[in-house]
């Protein structure tokens, strides 16, 4: 549309794609809004649509995945996680243990996390493990930890739903909704999520190509939740001296191509401690739009993923080299 289209025009161009049996994805930009056209089965009649009021032009998106495509949508979406901007100016940092263990153990972190910088929470309360024996969360009871978490530290939650029902309860107490790797092609959960009122932070699978990753994006889009936030988190590969190698040329391919934003998690791309602040200060320099670090207080007791979790101390530093590199980048903290 037109910088300056009026919402009745607006409202008037879904009309008319309504009208032809299509469906209509009003995407609001930073200078103007851009409508996306699903559920044709063949090419759409350009001149019908050039020619009604507000009309800018009518672009024929070529990429299999059509409204996380910078075709539709050239400008950057900042997603809004419980007030906090996700894509803009600032480097965003998401900080928290892995799982919710118990209410004293996420309140100490919480508490030091935002001490040091964080701007949200993270925190599983469903943990889908590899082994059916390890911890699987705390479900509900984690759920209601996180949110008295944020109730006292004013930390946004981000916290991961595994199945339909967990995505009601994710977006009853938390502000985004995770899903994980494992989950990146359960495409009944992604139609989920997209029909939630709240974010969606969509990790990439660990052996997902870019097309996939951005299709698994556009089931969410395409369910009428346009606020989706990507989220690298590592790749398996050959390598033996990692737990996965995180990918960060997928970080400037992704802005290429897509409008959404992304973050990287280097405590699941490496799997380990001393790796997790170097690939911080990397996904920051690569275009990053934050990053996302599990943080414990004492990570050789944590009941899921110890050895990635950084101490606070470790965090706090990690704050400090990364309020240096923003600058740089034009970016803030």
């Amino acid at each position: 549309m037109r910088q300056g289209a009026t919402p009745q025009q607006v409202e008037g161009v879904v009309a008319a794609v309504e009208a032809r049996g299509l469906r209509a994805h009003a995407i609001p930009g930073a200078q103007r809004t851009a409508i996306g056209i699903t559920g044709n089965k063949g090419a759409v009649e350009m001149p019908v649509f050039e020619s009604l009021p507000g009309v800018l032009e009518v672009i024929r998106v070529s990429h299999a995945y059509k409204l996380v495509s910078r075709e539709v949508k050239p400008d950057d979406t900042v997603v809004d996680v419980g007030g906090v901007p996700v894509g803009g100016r600032t480097l965003v940092l998401v900080a928290g243990p892995c799982a919710v263990e118990s209410r004293e153990q996420t309140l100490t972190i919480a508490r030091r996390v935002k001490a040091a910088g964080a701007h949200l929470l993270r925190g599983g309360a469903f943990k889908p493990r590899t082994s059916p024996y390890a911890f699987q969360g705390l479900g509900e009871k984690g759920l209601e930890i996180l949110a008295e978490a944020r109730a006292e530290t004013g930390l946004p939650v981000i916290t991961e739903a595994v199945d339909a029902d967990g995505v009601d309860l994710v977006e009853r107490y938390a502000d985004a909704i995770q899903i994980g790797a494992r989950n990146m092609q359960n495409f009944s959960l992604l139609k989920r999520a997209g029909q939630a009122k709240k974010p969606v932070v969509l990790k990439r699978g660990m052996s997902a190509t870019l097309e996939e990753f951005l299709l698994s994006a556009e089931y969410i889009l395409a369910e009428g939740n346009y606020a989706v936030i990507l989220c690298e988190r590592g790749v398996r590969t050959f390598s033996d001296f990692s737990r996965n190698t995180l990918d960060l040329s997928v970080v400037p391919a992704v802005k290429a191509l897509s409008h959404l934003p992304i973050l990287v998690d280097p405590s699941h791309g490496t799997g380990r401690r001393d790796k997790v602040a170097p690939l911080s200060r990397a996904a920051a320099a690569v275009g990053a739009d934050g990053v996302m670090v599990e943080v414990h207080h004492d990570p050789d007791r944590a009941l899921s993923d110890g050895p990635q979790s950084i101490t606070p101390e470790m965090f706090e530093g990690l704050v400090r080299e990364l309020r240096q590199i923003a600058p740089v980048l034009g970016r803030r903290i």
